[in-house]
Formats: C-alpha cells, structure tokens, sequence
C-alpha cells in the first residue's frame, strides 16, 4: 500500500474547482493570495452596507488583528470569518463571499492573476521596513565599534 493512499475511514481533501466552499484558514489564505485590485460590497442582514474599489494589501491569519477596509486599502483576517464561498458571476468572473453569520464581504476581481503574477506589485509597506531594519542594524554597528574604539 502507498503513503500517498488515504487511510481507510479517512476523508481525502476536497478538490475544489471554480465554485465551492473553503473552510480551511491557510487554503482561504491562499485563494485569496494572488487577488490584488477588487470591488468589493460588504453585507449585513442581506443588504449592502459599504461597497467600493480597492487593494487588497495582505491577507493573514491573527486572533489579535481585524479585517480593515479604509481608503482604498484592504487587509483581510481570515480569523474574521467562517467560510469563503467560491462562486462565479454571470460574465465567468471569480468572486468571493466571505461569510460571517449575518455578515458577508463579496470580493471581486478587477485584475487578471495570469497577467499580475509577471509583474507583480511591491508591498511598499514591507519594503520600507526591511530597509529601516537594515539601517538600524548599521547604524548599531557603527555604535559598537565607536564604542569599542573609544576603550
């Protein structure tokens, strides 16, 4: 028998192909990992409370931290919900529903992965404090040796 064979009485994960419903926190993260550019809407009771363009900047997982949409700017905690419902819109567009309780956040795709994955965006954010970790590292160097100088 093969280690790649599911044990008899287990379940083998789910194959899921352009519509279905993702439970699991680290496969939500990664569906959602190469969506960039987005409308989205977010729901409450049905109805449509907000709803906009924006950029989805990170998508996490932290107990500690909330799902933010301001200013065009969108970080996604998939602790913040239960499922992410994969459904597809009339034109063949993805579309995501991530769903919590009465609450939902319809995401759609304004950009293309295939066309994005070549050249994809710097996170701008990350990139500064990387080099301001560097800096600050040099410049405690520098210190050191001052001080080690200075005996």
């Amino acid at each position: 028998m093969s280690q790649d064979q599911p044990s008899i009485g287990r379940v083998p994960a789910p194959c899921i192909v352009d519509v279905g419903t993702i439970v699991d926190k680290r496969d939500m993260q990664r569906i959602l990992a190469d969506v960039s550019r987005v409308q989205y809407q977010y729901f409450r009771g049905g109805q449509v409370i907000r709803s906009g363009e924006g950029c989805i900047l990170e998508v996490f997982s932290d107990a500690h931290s909330s799902t933010l949409v301001a200013n065009q700017a969108i970080y996604i905690n998939v602790l913040s919900f239960d499922y992410l419902e994969l459904s597809q819109m009339p034109d063949g567009q993805s579309c995501f529903d991530l769903i919590q309780e009465d609450m939902s956040l319809r995401l759609q795709p304004l950009n293309n992965p295939l066309h994005s994955r070549q050249a994809r965006p710097l996170n701008t954010a990350a990139l500064e404090a990387v080099v301001a970790d560097v800096l600050s590292a040099s410049w405690d160097a520098q210190m050191d040796d001052d001080d080690v100088e200075g005996f």
